[in-house]
C-alpha cells in the first residue's frame, strides 16, 4: 500500500513566547506550523515602540533635493551604527510616533535629522526590512524639496543629545556611481534599500532595456 500523501496546510503562528526584553527591542519564542503540518520554533525580533494602532515601525524618507542651475541630489544620512561598528549611509528614517501618519513622522524625521522642509509626493504600502529575523515593518515615503526656498538654503538640524548624523548629497544621475567612490574612500556599509535604489536610477539613466550587471 502506498503512503496517503499530506495534505498541505495553511502555514500560521500559534504562540509567541517572550525570551528576552529591553528598552527598544524583544526577543521571542515563536512557535508556527509550517506548509506540512509540523509544528517548529523560530527566533523572532520585535521592536517595543510601534504604536497600538498600526502595523507600521517606522518611515524611510526618500527625498530629492532640488534646486535652480544645480543637479538633483539625493539626500542621504550617515552615521555610526553600533550593531554594525561602523558608519552606514542611510536614507532619513525614523520610529512612528503615537498618532502619527507616516507623512507626518517623514517631514518631521527629514527636518530633525537633515534640517530640510519638504513636501511628500509619495508613500508606498508597509513593507517588510529581514522578515527572517524581525517583524520590523516600514513605510518609504518619497519628499521633493525645495532647495531655492530660505529655509532650505542653510537647513539646520535639530537632533537630540545622542544623536550624531552626517548629511551627504549625492545626484540622482550619478547615485550608483558616487556611492561606489565613496566605498573606496572610507569603512562604511551602504543600507540594502539606498544601494538598491542607486542601481534601479542607473538602470533608468543609461540602461533601461537591460539587466543590470554588478562588478565582480
Amino acid at each position: 500500500m502506498s503512503c496517503p500523501e499530506k495534505v498541505a496546510v495553511e502555514p500560521h503562528v500559534v504562540k509567541e513566547e517572550v525570551i528576552a526584553t529591553g528598552k527598544w527591542v524583544k526577543l521571542e519564542k515563536t512557535t508556527y506550523v509550517d506548509p506540512a503540518g509540523n509544528t517548529r520554533t523560530w527566533e523572532t525580533a520585535k521592536r517595543t515602540t510601534r504604536p497600538s494602532n498600526t502595523a507600521v515601525d517606522g518611515v524611510g524618507i526618500i527625498a530629492l533635493l532640488k534646486r535652480t542651475l544645480h543637479k538633483d541630489c539625493v539626500v542621504l544620512v550617515k552615521q555610526f551604527r553600533p550593531p554594525m561598528g561602523c558608519h552606514t549611509l542611510e536614507f532619513p528614517a525614523g520610529l512612528i510616533d503615537d498618532n502619527e501618519s507616516a507623512e507626518t513622522a517623514a517631514l518631521r524625521e527629514l527636518k530633525e535629522e537633515t534640517g530640510y522642509k519638504g513636501e511628500v509626493v509619495g508613500v508606498t504600502p508597509v513593507t517588510c526590512l529581514d522578515p527572517g529575523l524581525s517583524n520590523c515593518t516600514t513605510q518609504i515615503v518619497m519628499v521633493n524639496i525645495n532647495g531655492d526656498d530660505i529655509e532650505n538654503i542653510h537647513p539646520t538640524q535639530q537632533l537630540g543629545d545622542s544623536e550624531f548624523v552626517e548629511v551627504i548629497l549625492l545626484p540622482l544621475d550619478e547615485f550608483q556611481k558616487k556611492i561606489d567612490e565613496l566605498l573606496k574612500k572610507e569603512k562604511i556599509v551602504v543600507d540594502a534599500k539606498v544601494y538598491i535604489y542607486a542601481m534601479g536610477m542607473a538602470q533608468a539613466f543609461f540602461k533601461p532595456n537591460e539587466l543590470p550587471v554588478l562588478k565582480q
